[in-house]
């Protein structure tokens, strides 16, 4: 099983509106692709952070890779969700089957 981290800054005075896009664009996006097993997203704790986490869970690396592409070490913005990007992090693990 692969874990994908997206961590993502948005910026200033947009969040209501990234919050909406995220849940209709980008959550049902990530869902639908074959290889997705699950997903956990968060969002900030106070006003004062403006980062939102997805965690997303992969049967394999070749289901990961059929949804982003080669490049998959690289953050998938869907079309019209760029706006809201100040910055973003992108992290990969594999499944530690000895812990």
């Amino acid at each position: 099983m692969i874990t994908r981290i997206f961590r993502v800054k948005v910026h200033k005075n947009c969040a209501d509106e990234f919050e909406k896009a995220y849940k209709e664009v980008s959550i049902p996006l990530v869902k639908s692709q074959k290889g997705f097993e699950s997903l956990s997203t968060g969002k900030p704790l106070t006003d004062k952070s403006l980062e939102y986490v997805m965690i997303s869970y992969w049967k394999d690396l070749e289901s990961l890779q059929n949804f982003v592409g080669e490049n998959w070490e690289a953050a998938l913005i869907p079309d019209g969700m760029e706006k809201f990007v100040d910055d973003c992090w992108l992290h990969h693990y594999i499944k530690d089957e000895s812990a």
